[in-house]
């Protein structure tokens, strides 16, 4: 049966969990293991983790931390930040991580992407596409954490990507990113229905009727990935790492029909 996964989102920076608002103001919300614990008591699907600083300081996501996430994460996770080298993919993947999420080093040299790829095979390559929209409301592809802006158009970007063997795609609206306004559905029912490799939404979701919009619009998502719905709670958003109970998740995909991918 056709059930998207939901997956929290946890960003890092210098080793503290932080959220962000369109890529700018940063909150912090605490400690990212014990995030962990209360994510894996509350049987998350997956889990993401992405330092956001990575490739602005020319580093990488801790090796130490991801060595400690694999001790304690009782799901499946994915790791990003900075990620330039198959040895450093081979680290991460050796510690325990599913996959890795790259990020600016795909729009710099695809050939890295296809070398990676026949090394670790694709289901362990995902791609973060940060989106933006301009004045004109046209959209485009930014790297290096929302600062710089890459040519070309998105779809003709994912395909790319795709044939390049990236396995997954999360589609990201830096746009909406910590302004729980619901998902952008036009950019991703323009990535979804041009790419055969699973799309996982990001950026916007407020709470579970977030997910169900998306749902209900029959764009054929694999995953529903957030960041703020998952720590903040309540109408002052109070921080409080969450996750939707068995009964909320079961409510979200009674009326699902199945093989959408």
């Amino acid at each position: 049966m056709y059930r998207p996964r939901i997956i929290p989102v946890l960003l890092l920076q210098n080793g503290a969990l932080v959220k962000t608002i369109s890529f700018g103001k940063r909150k912090y919300i605490g400690d990212p293991i014990n995030a962990l614990h209360i994510l894996n008591s509350m049987q998350a699907n997956e889990i993401v983790l992405l330092d956001i600083d990575a490739t602005k300081k020319n580093s990488v996501i801790d090796i130490n931390l991801v060595k400690k996430i694999g001790e304690e994460a009782f799901m499946p996770f994915s790791v990003g930040g900075g990620i330039r080298t198959c040895a450093q993919i081979a680290e991460r993947i050796a510690l325990g991580t599913e996959k890795v999420i790259l990020n600016s080093i795909v729009f710099e040299d695809l050939n890295f992407v296809k070398e990676a790829a026949s090394q670790f095979g694709s289901s362990s390559l995902v791609c973060c596409m940060d989106i933006k929209k301009n004045w004109f409301g046209k959209y485009h592809i930014v790297k290096k954490g929302g600062r710089k802006k890459i040519k070309g158009d998105i779809v003709d970007w994912a395909k790319r990507i795709e044939e390049a063997g990236i396995g997954e795609i999360i589609v990201q609206s830096v746009d909406r990113d910590g302004r729980m306004i619901g998902y952008d559905l036009k950019l991703l029912q323009m990535i979804a229905k041009n790419v055969k490799v699973p799309v996982i939404a990001l950026g916007g979701a407020a709470d579970i009727n977030s997910l169900k919009e998306i749902l209900n619009s029959k764009i054929p998502i694999n995953g529903l990935a957030a960041g703020s719905m998952f720590v903040y709670h309540g109408a002052r958003n109070g921080v409080l790492v969450n996750y939707p109970s068995t009964e909320e998740i079961l409510d979200l995909y009674k009326n699902l029909e199945t093989g959408i991918r």
